[in-house]
């Protein structure tokens, strides 16, 4: 088992995005669904610094995410194993960046019609919602996109993970049913977001395992067969 500075560098590399990820998710004082409602701007503008900074740290959090699994992907970038790893290491952090460019339509028309609407009637913020139902509709592809993408790239993951042994076979078994989860909500229900948030949570919490097995175990390199 392979355990050295670059292992301890992605460890918490994973444990700092699950904190971030779900930290700055769970603690944002409102939580915006799949469309704007008027009631959105009063309670974002009542903590309206706080409400950014969460918001902030959540998509910095899909940032580090990436930044862990192409660490994990670098440690074993001489291991032939890789031709499954790396095709899945790079969808999943092609989605994950397409998922926080749908978080920051969200986070800034959140904070910025937050101060537009302050003192407006409920039918002045209705209205200035319905001018941002095009790019909404857009985003909400986006974000649907972004999760199918990074569900294929962590079943991939996922199956390199259990396949070789690289850490231990739960967290890779995890990591193939949060991307066949997330295919699944995604492609087969209407377009609602929130359906997605469980499978949120449950990548959080593989997120930290990943760092936790890492740091405490290492990493597998032993088996070089495929």
């Amino acid at each position: 088992m392979k355990r050295d500075f670059e292992t301890k560098f992605a460890g918490w590399a994973f444990l700092g995005a699950a904190l971030m990820l779900w930290g700055g998710w769970m603690l944002l004082p409102r939580h915006i669904g799949t469309y704007f409602v008027p009631e959105d701007f009063t309670a974002i503008y009542d903590q309206l610094w706080f409400w950014i900074w969460m918001y902030r740290i959540h998509i910095f959090g899909i940032v580090i995410t990436s930044i862990a699994l192409i660490s994990l992907s670098t440690i074993l970038s001489e291991k032939s194993y890789r031709v499954m790893l790396w095709p899945g290491v790079g969808i999943t952090v092609a989605g994950s960046f397409v998922l926080a460019l749908g978080s920051a339509f969200y986070y800034h028309f959140g904070a910025w019609g937050a101060g537009l609407t302050t003192g407006q009637s409920t039918a002045e913020v209705q209205q200035f919602i319905e001018t941002l139902r095009l790019s909404n509709e857009y985003v909400t592809c986006l974000v649907r996109f972004g999760r199918v993408f990074s569900g294929v790239g962590l079943l991939l993951v996922g199956i390199a993970l259990v396949k070789w042994k690289i850490l231990n076979r739960g967290v890779g078994g995890l990591a193939v049913f949060i991307g066949c989860a997330s295919i699944a909500i995604t492609m087969g229900l209407p377009d609602d977001l929130e359906t997605y948030i469980p499978i949120f949570h449950v990548k959080a919490i593989w997120l930290a395992l990943m760092g936790w097995d890492i740091l405490r175990h290492g990493v597998n390199l032993s088996l070089d067969e495929i």
